[in-house]
């Protein structure tokens, strides 16, 4: 399988403060050195290789990732974008990543926040009168995941293929996403326990419409793609198309050895800003690289929103407003998003300074197995080469911390 291999230099550099002048001369002494940070270990590309080719082997058409850090661009890509024209896979090419949308919608509500038009801690229906049957339930609750509002996606996709093809080209209106979820029974009370939702990013979008007056596609358009000038990322709900070059979605039925369906074309609209965005591997590293490095919030909204709680019993995996951290073997902690749409998964990461970002994508989903080898792209490209191990009767030390295993929560037809 042959691999394209992308790689541009950036040169980077800073200026010491200047000493201030004492009133009166002093005595020489002499200043501890200051310990330097441990240096950033390099990107272990092969092992990026090496998850990309393993999303093959599940089941994926085609596979890339992209990783940029502070000396450069590294892009790897394997398998094919299209089943029929054999097209390879494109590290420009366009494509849905689900519920990284979530972090845009995040972005624009609490930008919304520091302008004053809503408080986090506030209840929804403030803002969206008789909307919610819970007063208790919060813009807070919202977005992290924490109101205990049902996911009308769980049974609008009990059968995948079924499921998808019934909604493949239906518009919904928030209203109604909203109904399907008001008709299953809440999971938790508010603010009690993590239950993943994307009825909570429906209510976000319809906020973020209420407060401006206009589409979200326009929020994100002004706040986010246009500041950034990410000239491959779009909402175009509810238009099927993906315009450009971009990687067509398979989407694998539940009965095993039946046929891939071609699931590009759709209007997303059963998701809006919940998971309908498109974007590109270098869009993404800009967009998650420039939030972490504060471009797009200010300093004490973007603590606010990477202060996390877990999400499971593993302690690797955290969710704060709209955005996860995963916890990497190595020590390090990236944060973004993951995202599955039908056709589709998707890692967009950055390290807390926004100096390292990586952004992953695999041309299938209903595949979990997928979506976990996937993830490996995170461990190799931010936590680099794993040190060779001894030999076994060398050494009684135990074994170093091994790495963390990412897949999907759970795996319906869209989730993270």
């Amino acid at each position: 399988m042959a691999v394209s291999v992308t790689v541009i230099a950036a040169l980077t550099g800073g200026l010491a403060p200047l000493a201030s002048a004492s009133a009166a001369p002093s005595a020489p002494r002499t200043v501890p050195a200051k310990a330097a940070a441990p240096a950033a270990p390099a990107p272990d590309m092969e092992g990026v290789v090496t998850a990309l080719n393993a999303a093959m082997a599940k089941g994926a058409p085609g596979a890339m990732a992209r990783f940029a850090g502070p000396e450069g661009v590294q892009s790897r890509t394997v398998g094919v974008r299209d089943r029929v024209s054999k097209a390879p896979m494109e590290i420009g090419a366009r494509f849905r990543i689900g519920s990284v949308s979530k972090t845009f919608s995040s972005v624009v509500l609490l930008q919304l926040v520091e302008e004053g038009k809503l408080e986090l801690d506030a209840p929804v229906n403030r803002y969206l009168p008789g909307l919610l049957p819970d007063d208790r339930i919060t813009v807070r609750h919202l977005l992290t995941h924490r109101s205990g509002l049902a996911d009308y996606t769980n049974a609008m996709f009990s059968q995948t293929v079924p499921g998808f093809e019934a909604v493949r080209n239906r518009v919904f209106s928030y209203q109604e996403l909203v109904g399907l979820s008001l008709a299953e029974p809440r999971t938790t009370e508010p603010g009690v326990a993590y239950k993943y939702s994307n009825t909570n990013f429906v209510v976000v979008g319809m906020l973020i419409e209420k407060l401006t007056g206009r589409p979200v596609a326009d929020a994100y358009q002004q706040r986010i793609i246009k500041p950034l000038m990410l000239r491959q990322t779009s909402y175009v709900h509810p238009e099927t198309r993906i315009r450009g070059t971009h990687a067509r979605g398979y989407l694998h039925p539940d009965e095993a050895g039946a046929p891939l369906v071609d699931s590009t074309e759709q209007t997303v609209s059963w998701a809006q800003s919940a998971g309908a965005v498109i974007s590109s591997p270098a869009d993404l590293n800009t967009f998650t690289s420039a939030l972490m490095r504060g471009r797009l919030l200010s300093p004490a909204t973007l603590e606010a929103m990477t202060t996390v709680t877990p999400t499971d019993t593993t302690n690797t995996r955290f969710y704060g407003l709209g955005l996860r951290r995963y916890d990497l073997s190595c020590g390090t902690q990236v944060y973004g998003h993951t995202g599955t749409v039908q056709g589709y998964y998707t890692y967009a990461f950055s390290t807390r300074d926004g100096s390292r970002s990586l952004s992953a994508m695999a041309n299938t989903s209903n595949r979990g197995e997928v979506n976990t080898v996937l993830g490996g792209t995170l461990e190799a490209a931010f936590c680099g080469k794993k040190p060779a191990a001894a030999p076994a009767a060398r050494s009684a030390e135990p074994s170093a911390r091994g790495a963390v295993s990412l897949p999907a929560e759970r795996d319906l037809a869209e989730r993270r």
